[in-house]
């Protein structure tokens, strides 16, 4: 039969005295199990670099955390616990933007007056510190000149000139923003005129042998060499800034981040001067965060934090 040859396979004659035996069937194969391939080197490495990365800040938040129900306990719970205090942001955040008056406003209103006020007080600040800063930098007489003010200036704590704010512009809201100027000025101008003397006497000269005009020396040689530096005191003069908001704001009133910390205390709510604690720091973290990679981008220099 045609099944037969195709199929049984062929039988050797059978030897005299011996029967003939039948023929075995052919072992089935082995079943192999599917294995899982290996993980690549470089996605090995990625999730070492992503688990290192988020280990240590998650470490740091396990322990603030531990050592706030610590303190929560210890006080016989008059400072809330991390679980009511988030159980109140909840309620805070799930509508930041409610008006009931003019001293009763949400937690995003108080925010955006008090960036409000760093925004005009700072601009101020970079619009007069900058220029001095490369003035006072670029001819000694006037780095001799101004070098006593500025150390006898510079170390008066921001709120001893509030109430100078206050007696010369009559308002609270102006008052707060002189107090961001006149703290905010110092670390642009020292920075960007320590910048200016650095820069290679070199390029000077050569700036000097072309007979460039002092426009072109400040636009074209000086900006480029003091950039990092004038990034450095812009970062250090806005996280200075938003501190002293927060303070000018509990002494003068009105809407603020400051002012609804200092209302808060008054009506005893623990709970809302906690999370106004949280929020000014991670808008404070949001600031530098943003400068760090504004400096990044326009420097040839890392940055660190």
């Amino acid at each position: 039969m045609v099944s037969a040859v195709f199929h049984s396979p062929p039988q050797a004659p059978p030897t005299a005295g011996l029967a003939p035996q039948p023929a075995q069937p052919a072992p089935a194969p082995a079943l192999s199990t599917p294995r899982t391939p290996p993980a690549t080197p470089a996605a090995s490495a990625w999730s070492r670099r992503l688990w290192l990365a988020l280990l240590p800040p998650l470490c740091g938040l396990g322990l603030l955390l531990g050592v706030w129900a610590l303190v929560s306990t210890a006080t016989g719970h008059s400072i809330p616990t991390p679980q009511e205090t988030w159980a109140q942001a909840r309620q805070v955040f799930s509508d930041p933007f409610y008006r009931n008056g003019p001293n009763d406003q949400g937690v995003g209103w108080n925010v955006l007056a008090s960036l409000q006020r760093v925004a005009l007080g700072f601009g101020l600040a970079a619009l007069v510190g900058i220029p001095a800063g490369f003035v006072i930098g670029r001819f000694p007489f006037l780095q001799r000149m101004c070098n006593p003010l500025v150390s006898l200036l510079r170390p008066v704590s921001p709120l001893a000139w509030l109430p100078i704010g206050l007696l010369v512009f009559k308002g609270a809201h102006p008052a707060a923003i002189w107090t961001i100027f006149i703290c905010s000025i110092w670390p642009m101008l020292v920075n960007t005129a320590i910048g200016v003397q650095r820069v290679p006497q070199d390029y000077m000269n050569v700036a000097r042998v072309l007979q460039l005009s002092e426009w072109k020396i400040a636009t074209k040689i000086l900006l480029p060499a003091v950039l990092p530096y004038l990034l450095t005191g812009v970062r250090l003069a806005v996280g200075t800034a938003w501190l002293v908001i927060v303070a000018a704001e509990m002494l003068t009133g009105g809407v603020g981040i400051g002012f609804w910390v200092w209302d808060e205390w008054n009506n005893l709510n623990v709970k809302n001067i906690i999370i106004a604690i949280f929020v000014i720091g991670i808008v404070g973290l949001l600031l530098e965060y943003a400068l760090v990679k504004l400096a990044t981008a326009l420097t040839f220099e890392e940055v660190r934090t």
